[in-house]
C-alpha cells in the first residue's frame, strides 16, 4: 500500500523553497510532486495532480496564501509558511494543519506535519500498525536522531535540557520539556513532576512521592498528585 503524502511547496522565495525541500527529503512518508514560485501555477499542480498537502507562503504574488488556501481549501490540507505572524488567526480559520514562521526548524516542521497522521489512519484496516516516532536535536547542527514513542519511559527536564529515557539509552536534547510534551499523544503520557513525564504503560507501582519505572523511582510532585491518581483510576494516597 502506498502511504505517502503528495505534496508541494509554494513560495516565491527560492531559498525558502529549498530549505523546505531539505526537510521532505528527510521524511519518508512525504512525496515532493512539485516546487513553484507562483500561485497560479500551484493552483493548476493542485488541480492535477490531486495534491494531500501544500506547505504555502503567504505573502506571493497574483494569489496570496491566503487567497489560495480559499480556493483550494476542500481540495487538499494547508500547511502555511510565512515570516509574517499577523495572519496566524486568518490561517486557523481556514483550517490550515499549522502556521510556520521562518526561520523554520526541522523539528517544528516535523511537528506540523506530524499533525496530519496519514500513515495512522491508512493503516487501520491492516494487520500491522505503523510505529509513531518522533525526530529530537542532538549534538550538532542538522543532528537528529529518531525516537520510537512507545519505547519511551520517562522524560526528565535538565534546565535547558532534555534526556528521554528508554530501556535501551538515555538521549539528552537541547529543548524544554513543554516542546516534548507537546509532541507525544496525551492519552500515553502524563507530567508527575515540573521535571518530569511518564509513560502511562511503564508504570510499575506508585507511592504517595514517587512513580517508579524499570526499576528507577521518579518523584511524584504535590502539585501533580491529584490528577495523577485520577488519571490511573486510584483515589489520592
Amino acid at each position: 500500500m502506498n502511504t505517502s503524502i503528495k505534496c508541494i511547496i509554494v513560495d516565491d522565495e527560492p531559498p525558502a523553497i529549498r530549505l523546505l525541500k531539505k526537510y521532505v527529503d528527510k521524511i519518508a512518508f512525504l512525496e515532493l510532486v512539485a516546487t513553484t514560485t507562483n500561485s497560479l501555477e500551484a493552483l493548476h499542480i493542485i488541480e492535477k495532480e490531486a495534491i494531500d498537502l501544500v506547505f504555502l507562503d503567504i505573502q506571493m504574488p497574483n494569489l496570496t496564501g491566503i487567497q489560495l488556501s480559499k480556493i483550494v481549501n476542500d481540495k487538499t490540507k494547508i500547511i502555511f509558511t510565512t515570516a509574517y505572524p499577523q495572519f496566524a488567526l486568518e490561517s486557523y480559520e481556514l483550517n490550515a494543519i499549522d502556521y510556520l514562521l521562518k526561520p523554520i526548524e526541522f523539528e517544528r516542521f516535523y511537528k506540523a506535519v506530524a499533525k496530519l497522521n496519514v500513515l495512522d489512519k491508512e493503516n487501520k484496516n491492516t494487520s500491522t500498525a505503523t510505529e509513531e516516532f518522533l525526530f529530537v536535536k542532538t549534538d550538532g547542527k542538522n543532528n537528529f536522531e529518531k525516537i520510537i514513542i512507545s519505547e519511551i519511559l520517562y522524560i526528565e527536564s535538565l534546565k535547558n535540557y532534555v534526556a528521554i529515557h528508554t530501556p535501551n539509552k538515555q538521549i539528552i536534547t537541547y529543548n524544554t520539556l513543554k516542546y516534548i510534551s507537546d509532541s507525544l499523544p496525551k492519552s500515553n503520557f502524563i507530567q508527575i513532576h515540573k521535571s518530569f513525564i511518564v509513560a502511562l504503560k511503564h508504570i510499575e507501582k506508585t507511592s504517595s512521592i514517587t512513580v517508579q519505572i524499570n526499576g528507577k523511582e521518579v518523584p511524584l510532585g504535590n502539585t501533580y498528585k491529584n490528577s495523577f491518581f485520577h488519571r490511573i483510576g486510584k483515589s489520592k494516597l
